[in-house]
């Protein structure tokens, strides 16, 4: 917002990560945010702060983005920092505002948090609520804000409230609009469901792939060979049909979860039971990374090394939120082996998630004496690593290519013993 050219002010309860913020320093690793970060405090367009007061009488417009993970032992989405947000920023709001949800939440959060903002503002405020998904990609989280592929807006059921929500955001995005990007205007339920539904159509294309990789491993066939002949099927498509280790991250698992939650409570849990297998598939895959590289070592990891490669849930990101790369480094450990990680970016992070395992600073640390290797987040420099140089410092050439990411017979060229999940 503030690289568009709005006055931007914003909150955290957490002085440690405002303070950081204020200094230009970013708490986590997303490319290209950090130049926006510092351009805009440099500018004075952005600051931060803690103080809830400051920012109700700051802002015409405030978008709440906090998480909302999965609740412990459950499907269901926590919303209390949703819910703490709402409640804190409504009674100090006395002037005519928008207050915007972009949380991705269960179908009727909207409406309930409406009627609370409608109940906790002061009588002399005139606050409204509307709803606008995000839909960024980590990685790529600046050019899906900057320039989306569509703006989606729920809007209250009041008229007049509603046509004053969309004139607000109509004049925020109206760079973008200017550029082509579809604005939507919905009510508060399709706005909520646009998310939820996107992300489980995502989840289960990619699962489908990977069921078929089951299949092709049966059959002797060739997962990569089938993916691309399934690509140039204008119905199908190939982005997002790329086999291998499956989802995660801080979204899709708990965004699916919370959809079967919130479809049982609905009375519509049958509607939805499909996203269970989706789930299934996703959390075999790494079972069947684990099996491979067991099966690589003539049927046991103990006493043995293990290099991987990767511990983020996908390039170009330090999120180590359910990731597979960290579950499958972390199962094979628990079974006997040594294992040595390495990743660009999210090492800090894995230590904190799993200190029991062993971090290198390189791929070469990572592989070195290793009996087996295995890549398990496709990062370009993992892509693009040269099979001899590795297979200097190894015990034994074996490999695992858990996201189909290098070319198979340049590896097996260099004597490398190369498996991949789907590929004979």
């Amino acid at each position: 917002m503030a690289d568009l050219g709005f006055e931007v002010l914003g909150l955290d309860v957490d002085k440690d990560r405002i303070d950081r913020l204020s200094a230009g320093d970013l708490p986590f690793y997303e490319p290209g945010l950090e130049q926006v970060l510092r351009r805009n405090l440099a500018a004075g367009r952005l600051r931060f702060t803690t103080s809830y007061d400051e920012v109700a009488e700051f802002g015409d417009v405030h978008f709440i983005c906090v998480g909302t993970p999965q609740k412990p032992d459950e499907y269901a989405a926590d919303l209390s920092y949703v819910d703490e947000a709402v409640g804190a920023l409504a009674p100090r709001l006395e002037r005519r505002c928008l207050v915007v949800g972009k949380s991705t939440v269960p179908v009727g959060t909207a409406r309930r948090l409406a009627g609370r903002l409608a109940r906790l503002a002061p009588a002399n405020g005139d606050a409204v609520l509307a709803w606008n998904p995000e839909f960024l990609r980590e990685g790529f989280a600046v050019e899906d804000t900057l320039h989306p592929d569509r703006i989606v807006i729920g809007v209250p059921d009041d008229p007049d409230a509603a046509a004053w929500a969309e004139q607000v955001l109509r004049e925020v995005y109206a760079s973008m609009t200017a550029e082509g990007s579809p604005f939507i205007v919905a009510d508060y339920p399709t706005a909520e469901l646009v998310k939820v539904s996107a992300n489980a159509f995502l989840a289960t294309k990619i699962s489908f792939i990977n069921a078929m990789a089951e299949v092709c491993e049966a059959a002797h066939a060739d997962v990569t060979k089938l993916s691309e002949a399934l690509s140039h099927d204008d119905r199908i498509g190939g982005r997002f049909l790329g086999p291998g280790l499956g989802f995660g991250g801080g979204c899709l698992p708990k965004d699916i979860r919370a959809f079967m939650a919130r479809a049982g409570e609905l009375g519509v849990d049958q509607a939805l039971s499909f996203l269970r297998e989706v789930d299934a598939i996703n959390m075999r895959r790494r079972i069947r990374m684990v099996d491979l590289a067991r099966e690589l070592l003539g049927g046991s990891f103990i006493g043995r090394t293990v290099g991987v490669l990767g511990a983020a849930f996908k390039p170009n990101s330090d999120d180590v939120r359910d990731s597979p790369a960290l579950d499958v480094a972390a199962t094979i450990r628990s079974q006997g082996a040594k294992v040595t990680v390495y990743d660009p970016q999210a090492l800090d992070n894995a230590r904190r998630a799993q200190p029991s395992l062993a971090y290198g600073g390189s791929t070469l640390d990572a592989a070195r004496d290793a009996h087996v290797v295995l890549l398990l987040t496709e990062w370009a420099e993992f892509r693009e690593m040269d099979p001899d140089a590795l297979g200097a410092v190894v015990a034994e050439k074996n490999i695992v290519d858990g996201r189909n990411a290098l070319d198979k017979e340049r590896w097996r060229a260099a004597g490398w013993n190369y498996r991949a999940l789907g590929r004979p």
